[in-house]
C-alpha cells in the first residue's frame, strides 16, 4: 500500500540487529490468501497467538491491532504475553527518522513512543511503537520493533476486520525483511484460485524458469516525492497487443521532484499509471477492443475512484473474448498482463442483463499519488523475487497453484 503522500523523509542507518535462523541455508515457506489484499498468517508472543498480516511491499512498519472493537475480528493481546514490550519515547528507535517516524518522537501521556502512519486510500491507524518476539517457520526474532494499534480509520473496514494487521516488507530499516535479516524473499499470487506461497530467504527451484531481472532504482539524493526505501523499478514503454504506445522515455522517469518512480507495492490491488501514460494506454486498449467490448459510458461512475474505463459485459456471457495483452516494458524485464486480469468485474454492479468490469489500470492523478504503482492483481500466476543484495526484481510466469503444490503447501 503506497503511503500518504507527503514530504518523504530521509532513510536513515539505524539497523536492527538481524538474526538469521539457525540453519543458514532453511528457507521460510509460507502459504497465504488473496482477495483485495495478500494475507499471511505466523506467530507472535509468548505464549504464540496466531495473526494474519496483509503482505505489504510498499510499506515500512509491520502493526497489529492491539485492541478488541466490533470491527475487528482478529487482535492481537499484548496483556496475555511475557515477552512484549513497549517502547519510551527517549529511546533511540523513538528518535531515529524514518519515513513511518517523524521526528521530533511523538510521545503519548505515558511517555511512550507513539507512532501514527496514514496510506493514501485515507487509511490511518496509530498506536504504541512496540517490541515482541515474531515466530516464522525455523525463524525466530525477539525484540522486533512493530506498532500496537488501537485507534484508526479503515477505508475498506468489511477487508480490514479480516486481518490482524500490517507486515512492512519495504527496504527501510524498521521493515520485516530488514529487522529478520532476510536477504532475499519471493511470492507467487494464484491466478486460478486465492492460494499463494511466499518464501523468506534464499530459493533454489530447479522447475522454475529462468528469471528476469531489472534493477532497484537507487536514489541518494533527498527528494520530496521520492520514496527511496520502496521497490523502485525503471518503466520504460508500455505496449498494447504489438503497438508500442507512443511516448517519450522521460514520460517514465522521475522529475527533478522525484516525482513519477515505479513501485512494485504487493499492498496495492491494482496498477497505477501516471494520467498522461494512462491515458495513452487506455486510448489505444479502447482503439484495440472496439466492436469486442462495450464501453460503459457513465461519466459518474469511477471504480476505486481512479479507474474510469469500464465496459458491459452479459452475465450469461460464458467467457471474456480474446484481448490484446498489455506487456509493461522494463529495463531488462517485461510483464504482460493477458486474459482475465485485464478486466476485473465489480461487485454488486449490475446494469440490466450485464455485469460491470472495470480496465485493471487506473489513472494515479485521480488517486492524488505522483507515481507508477505496480499492483499485485498483475502480478497473479508471476514468480516475484526480490534481492536485496544484488538489489533487483525478477520475473518468471508460473502456474503459482501448481508452485505452492510443488513446495508442499496447500492452499
Amino acid at each position: 500500500m503506497f503511503p500518504l503522500k507527503t514530504q518523504t523523509l530521509p532513510h536513515v542507518s539505524y539497523r536492527p540487529k538481524p538474526f538469521v535462523s539457525s540453519s543458514s541455508a532453511a528457507t521460510n515457506k509460507l502459504s497465504f490468501h488473496h482477495n483485495v489484499s495478500l494475507t499471511v498468517s505466523l506467530s507472535v508472543g509468548s505464549p504464540p497467538q496466531t495473526v494474519t498480516m496483509v503482505l505489504d511491499t510498499g510499506s515500512e512498519l509491520s502493526w497489529l491491532h492491539c485492541k478488541k472493537t466490533t470491527n475487528f475480528n482478529s487482535v492481537f493481546n499484548p496483556l496475555t504475553s511475557s515477552s512484549y514490550s513497549k517502547i519510551p519515547c527517549g529511546s533511540p528507535v523513538c528518535r531515529t527518522r524514518t519515513r513511518d517516524l517523524n521526528i521530533p518522537a511523538s510521545c503519548d501521556p505515558g511517555k511512550l513512543c507513539h507512532v501514527a502512519v496514514s496510506y493514501a486510500d485515507l487509511t490511518s491507524i496509530e498506536g504504541t511503537l512496540s517490541t515482541e518476539t515474531i515466530s516464522i517457520a525455523s525463524t525466530k526474532r525477539p525484540g522486533f520493533i512493530f506498532g500496537c494499534m488501537d485507534t484508526g480509520f479503515s477505508s475498506n473496514s468489511d477487508e480490514d476486520s479480516k486481518t490482524t494487521g500490517l507486515m512492512g516488507m519495504n527496504r527501510g530499516s524498521l521493515s520485516f525483511v530488514t529487522q529478520m535479516g532476510f536477504h532475499k524473499f519471493s511470492y507467487c499470487i494464484s491466478g486460478f484460485d486465492s492460494s499463494g506461497v511466499l518464501l523468506l530467504g534464499d530459493t533454489s527451484i530447479s522447475w522454475l524458469k529462468p528469471l528476469k531481472y531489472t534493477p532497484l532504482i537507487h536514489r541518494t539524493d533527498p527528494l520530496p516525492y521520492f520514496d527511496r526505501v520502496a521497490y523502485t523499478v525503471q518503466l520504460e514503454g508500455i505496449r498494447v497487443g504489438r503497438k508500442l504506445l507512443n511516448l517519450p522515455k522521460s514520460a517514465f522517469v522521475p522529475d527533478h521532484t522525484g516525482a513519477g518512480q515505479t513501485m512494485v507495492d504487493s499492498g496495492t490491488q491494482f496498477t497505477f499509471l501516471l494520467g498522461p501514460v494512462y491515458t495513452a494506454l487506455k486510448n489505444e486498449f479502447i482503439q484495440q477492443t472496439r466492436g469486442v467490448l462495450r464501453v460503459l459510458n457513465d461519466p459518474n461512475f469511477v471504480f476505486q475512484g481512479a479507474m474510469d474505463l469500464c465496459y458491459l459485459v452479459e452475465s450469461t456471457r460464458p467467457s471474456m473474448p480474446v484481448l490484446p495483452t498489455v506487456s509493461l516494458m522494463f529495463s531488462g524485464a517485461e510483464m504482460s498482463v493477458s486474459g482475465q486480469r485485464l478486466l476485473y468485474r465489480v461487485p454488486g454492479m449490475v446494469r440490466g442483463r450485464d455485469s460491470v468490469h472495470c480496465f485493471t489500470f487506473g489513472n494515479s492523478d485521480l488517486l492524488g499519488i505522483e507515481a507508477f504503482v505496480i499492483g499485485h492483481h498483475h502480478q497473479q500466476n508471476v514468480w516475484m523475487e526480490f534481492d536485496l543484495v544484488r538489489s533487483r526484481v525478477g520475473f518468471a510466469e508460473v502456474r503459482c497453484d501448481q508452485a505452492s503444490q510443488k513446495l508442499g503447501l496447500k492452499p
